[in-house]
């Protein structure tokens, strides 16, 4: 018994982990690399489809791979980071003052401070029946563009390259066979092989032609912890999953019409406005997916940002409004007994008999 539980420990250290919003990543040997967040621009202008893609990792593998199913022959290059700033800045929250009346903890009397709290051929094909459509040499990453026509190819492609895949991916792989789908394999092996893949990873501009606006979601159910993914979408109009896809419900974080400008110009190829949606999901239990993502168009381009609130006391000319409301209180209750016992006296006093007779 003690050796079964010393192999099982041991199993859970060295096993790989695969872990990818859209795709598989794979480590070389016994190494370990987990997604720990995927943020993914897609522009789609109804007939062609942009993915640029950047994945944050941890783990301790100095190399991994990764796959990516594409509805159509793909092309692929270094993305810029800078889109990502440009578009965190455009879809900001706004930030609103909400008052309240009566203090708290952090305000006098209870406390001197005050509060404001906020509620933020890598080498070769492997297979005969994988075909090596082109292969490119970007950065740190050596990107292979592939076809199919037998799901155990990709995996026997991948394991004539040093690395283990789990055996349920041929299995993964079957629908997007059948579709006849492509595939983007990439290889992430950094200039520095010391150093452990980790932090945001560069990122993947891949191009496609799709009459339908899809993002790769399926092979994410091999993934062994909770992923979240986060989709800024520039179309014509707002938005929407058909469907959570076995995930939680998909959060809206911003929408509304942009003026491109820079990386955003440059991904949508013009500066005239297009709209854009930003969704945010998370999914507890990966196996849990069941399909792709596939958006449609909302009925209406309703605008929305989402507002975040720094709570401040209500004040008059800088005194706190309850101070000035209890004062007044306390001064009409003094005024009020005063009055009162004012008309006890006068009452009294006539109240009186009066004496001696004229």
């Amino acid at each position: 018994m003690l050796f079964a539980l010393l192999a099982t420990q041991l199993g859970s250290l060295v096993s790989p982990a695969y872990a990818c919003g859209c795709g598989a990543m794979v480590p070389d040997g016994f190494s370990r690399i987990g997604v720990q967040r995927e943020t993914s621009v897609v522009r789609w202008d109804g007939r062609n489809e942009q993915i640029v893609m950047r994945f944050r990792v941890d783990g301790d593998a100095k190399k991994a791979a990764w796959i990516m199913p594409v509805p159509g022959r793909a092309t692929v290059e270094l993305g810029k980071a800078e889109l990502f700033t440009d578009l965190g800045r455009l879809t900001v929250p706004e930030r609103r003052t909400r008052g309240y009346f009566w203090p708290r903890d952090a305000d006098w009397p209870f406390s001197s401070g005050s509060g404001d709290g906020v509620g933020a051929a890598m080498p070769g094909a492997g297979a005969p029946s994988v075909g090596v459509v082109g292969r490119e040499q970007l950065g740190d990453f050596d990107v292979a563009r592939l076809t199919a026509t037998d799901p155990d190819a990709l995996k026997r492609w991948l394991e004539t390259n040093g690395f283990k895949m789990p055996d349920r991916l041929s299995a993964e792989l079957r629908p997007y066979v059948d579709q006849k789908w492509e595939y983007v394999a990439v290889r992430l092996a950094p200039r520095d092989r010391t150093k452990a893949l980790g932090g945001d990873l560069d990122p993947l501009r891949i191009r496609f032609d799709s009459d339908r606006l899809v993002y790769p979601m399926r092979l994410s159910r091999m993934a062994k912890t909770p992923q979240s993914l986060g989709l800024y979408v520039l179309a014509a109009h707002r938005m929407e999953p058909l469907s959570p896809i076995g995930g939680a419900a998909p959060k809206v974080a911003f929408a509304g019409t942009v003026t491109p400008q820079g990386p955003v110009a440059e991904l949508t190829g013009s500066a005239e406005p297009v709209f854009l949606t930003a969704i945010e999901q998370e999914f507890p239990e990966p196996a849990r997916i069941d399909g792709d993502h596939e958006l449609r168009a909302t009925a209406k381009d309703t605008p929305y940002r989402r507002a975040v609130y720094r709570d401040e006391l209500m004040t008059v000319g800088g005194v706190p409004a309850w101070l000035l409301t209890v004062a007044g209180a306390a001064v009409a209750a003094i005024a009020l007994v005063l009055v009162l016992r004012a008309a006890r006296r006068r009452k009294a006093r006539s109240a009186r008999p009066l004496s001696g007779v004229a």
